[in-house]
């Protein structure tokens, strides 16, 4: 008789918990996580074993095993599966047990598992995009500094460039010793942050391959060499998509919606999007909005002017990296550069 497998994991240990194909229950057990009690339990699971995992944040290494003892593992989208399985009482034993049942009604809402040297690659642009949130973070507590005791350096547009550097430390014996202290340490930090994402970005330059679908993505306004990776790397195969509203959805620029009564509502987007695909798409979306007067008769600059006129810049930015988003469905699913939308055989305008 066929068995379904259900994995409830958690930091410190997993509850793996079975079903008959009649719906019966089976065994339940807990296993800690200790590699080789880990590896020891799989190997007595039954050759080929389909084992449904919640998705959790340490999934990578229980994957990892389960694939390496010859098993498939299919990754369950928390959420979705806790509001089908239905249950007013919730223990490790009934969530392990639920899964395995959505696993043999055939109803598991699963979510995809990249193939394990994407995951690894993809580590490096996830790096990137903390460094430079870091960057980001430690220059606005510069301008912050500045802006307090009232110093304006107004010579330069960047102060953080060669010229500009040069005038701030100038200036910092304007300040009290402390604070001086402070920016002299945010400076420095600030130049360890700046050379790591450069040697980041040599690091992804030398192990990712420029792909055909990293190439296609580099002819969509707004898009670079950093932000194609990305794309590539954390869409994987646009198959998985039914349609390009579903990636705009998974990319978080997409709101949500509330329609009753004839009325409709439109609120924040959902946080369960993947938050690489968002950055990079508002990413893009702001090179467009920095490079409008030169892109002057482009869709995605008419766009964002058409939006932000009524609804202003934040949403208008949102609407064009949705645009984006759709674009990159049908550039990888029709294997064809990005065209203006209005011309002949558009990828970004067509529908199906």
């Amino acid at each position: 008789m066929k068995t379904y497998l259900g994995c409830d994991a958690h930091k410190r240990y997993s509850v793996f918990a079975s079903v008959n194909e009649k719906g019966g229950p089976g065994f339940s057990l807990k296993v800690d996580h200790d590699r080789a009690l880990y590896r020891r339990f799989l190997g007595t699971l039954p050759a080929g074993s389909v084992i449904a995992v919640e998705s959790v944040e340490n999934w990578y290494w229980m994957i990892d095993e389960m694939e390496k003892a010859g098993h498939y593992p299919l990754l369950a989208h928390a959420a979705k599966a806790k509001l089908m399985m239905g249950q007013i009482n919730k223990t490790d034993k009934l969530d392990a047990a639920g899964l395995a049942t959505l696993l043999r009604n055939g109803t598991l809402p699963s979510v995809w598992i990249p193939p394990r040297e994407l995951r690894d690659q993809r580590e490096l642009p996830r790096l990137r995009m903390t460094l430079v949130r870091i960057r980001t973070i430690v220059k606005n507590r510069i301008h912050a500094t500045l802006s307090k005791y009232g110093i304006q350096i107004s010579e330069v547009s960047d102060i953080f460039g060669l010229g500009g550097r040069a005038l701030l430390q100038d200036r910092l014996g304007e300040l009290p010793p402390q604070t001086r202290q402070s920016m002299e340490v945010q400076l420095k930090l600030l130049d360890e942050v700046e050379e790591k994402i450069l040697g980041t970005e040599d690091q992804i330059k030398a192990v990712v391959a420029a792909t055909p679908a990293i190439k296609l993505l580099l002819t969509m306004p707004g898009i670079g060499p950093i932000l194609a990776v990305v794309l590539a790397m954390e869409i994987g195969d646009v198959k998985r998509f039914p349609g390009p509203q579903h990636l705009a959805s998974y990319t978080g620029t997409v709101p949500r919606i509330r329609s009753s009564g004839g009325k409709s509502y439109f609120g924040r987007v959902r946080p369960d999007v993947n938050r690489y695909l968002k950055w990079a798409l508002v990413e893009a979306a702001n090179i467009v909005v920095i490079n409008q007067s030169r892109w002057a008769g482009r869709h995605v600059t008419r766009l964002y002017q058409r939006i932000r006129e009524g609804k202003g810049h934040a949403k208008a930015v949102v609407a064009v990296a949705r645009h984006l988003a759709e674009a990159a469905y049908w550039i990888l699913k029709k294997n064809e550069p990005y065209k203006e939308p209005g011309t002949t055989n558009s990828i970004s305008s067509t529908r199906k």
